[in-house]
């Protein structure tokens, strides 16, 4: 095992990224060590480079080991992990996917089934990287998986291009879809076709949906989402306004609305577009939007008049990245999960790489180290 590895470090907010070596750790007892060997660079990620979202302001120290969404192998175990979460054995050199943020497992949202409010959840990342054990983000050479991690076997058949995206963007959407209750045949609106939207057309799909309305404007991310299986488009290029759109909507679902609406696009005025497009009773999912400080006019009386309830995910739990998983493991061949990830780059050119993303004409690139 080498001495050193390499980390992406955001050492100031706004500067270029830079790449450093630090000692590869030994895991102490109830940990491991992942050899990262694919990493992608996620919505979130684009939110802190742009410097819409200042790290400090989450208590997550600088410098920073940058990137979350990640796959890789067991490097080194550290004594006493002999199984995954599943009970399966595990030994060095196991392709794995893993919770890149660790819940402290005790506390009430923990004891009460929801470890994806713990706030202890990223306790790790109030320490900077030049700190021991260094390696705490997926943009670079290795990951530090504590004590008490949540991490599964990946099946041989499955590429890392394939699952790369599990323990992030795939399954956030696979916790929406079950927190926002999605029931078979019902409506659901997606906002946004990136790669979160991008995987909720399928978890949608497998949880029954009548019908799947996807928003977006990118001719790419369109083509996508009708090869994953989008019964209705609204592209807004050619839909140009958010009232339009949402009168849209209540045509496709003939006067009615739809049951659920889900954001993956980021944007605060996408909410008060998709709380239009509701139907009486409806339930509207918030996954993309992560940056403090935007803000939307809002109008609480159409809450209480229309009956809506309104869900914040951030994150998941460890049931919910088995599912993704699993899901990827039946249905790997039936929905164009190859095509999700449409680029790779070499570690060396992340600057370029996520100023390529941020035009939208990438829907998800992957670093490799």
């Amino acid at each position: 095992m080498p001495t050193y590895g390499r980390a992406v470090v955001l050492a100031e907010v706004g500067a270029p990224l830079e790449i450093r070596e630090y000692p590869v750790p030994d895991p102490e007892p109830g940990a491991a060590l992942v050899r990262v060997t694919l990493s992608n660079v996620c919505g979130s990620d684009l939110h802190v480079w742009r410097g819409e979202l200042d790290p400090r302001k989450r208590n997550w120290a600088l410098p920073r080991h940058h990137g979350h969404e990640m796959t890789g192998y067991i490097e080194k175990l550290g004594d006493g992990v002999t199984t995954d979460s599943d009970g399966q054995p595990l030994n060095v050199g196991d392709r794995v996917v893993y919770q890149y943020f660790f819940p402290c497992r005790k506390c009430k949202n923990c004891l009460a089934g929801r470890s994806r409010a713990c706030p202890q959840r990223y306790a790790h990342s109030a320490v900077p990287c030049d700190q021991w054990p260094h390696f705490n983000g997926a943009w670079g050479d290795y990951f530090y998986l504590r004590p008490n991690h949540t991490v599964f076997k990946v099946p041989d058949h499955l590429s890392d291009d394939l699952v790369v995206g599990v323990n992030c963007a795939f399954s956030q959407v696979v916790c929406g879809m079950d927190v926002g209750n999605l029931q078979i045949g019902e409506t659901v609106v997606i906002q946004g076709a990136g790669g979160l939207g991008l995987y909720a057309i399928a978890v949608a799909k497998e949880r029954g949906a009548g019908k799947i309305i996807v928003v977006d404007g990118v001719a790419e991310r369109l083509e996508l989402a009708e090869a994953f299986g989008a019964d209705e488009i609204i592209d807004m290029r050619e839909v140009k306004t958010p009232d339009d759109r949402a009168t849209r909507v209540k045509e496709l679902t003939d006067g009615w609305g739809a049951e659920v609406v889900v954001d993956v696009a980021g944007f605060p005025a996408v909410v008060a577009e998709g709380m239009k497009m509701m139907a009486q009773g409806a339930r509207y999912v918030e996954i993309g939007n992560i940056s403090p400080g935007l803000t939307y006019d809002a109008d609480p009386s159409f809450w209480v008049t229309n009956n809506s309830t309104i869900t914040g995910i951030h994150v998941y739990e460890p049931r919910h990245l088995r599912e993704a998983l699993r899901l990827l493991d039946r249905k790997g061949s039936v929905y164009p999960f190859h095509k999700i990830v449409s680029h790779r780059f070499p570690l060396t050119e992340v600057n370029e790489v996520l100023a390529a993303q941020d035009k939208g004409h990438i829907t998800r690139a992957s670093l490799v180290p």
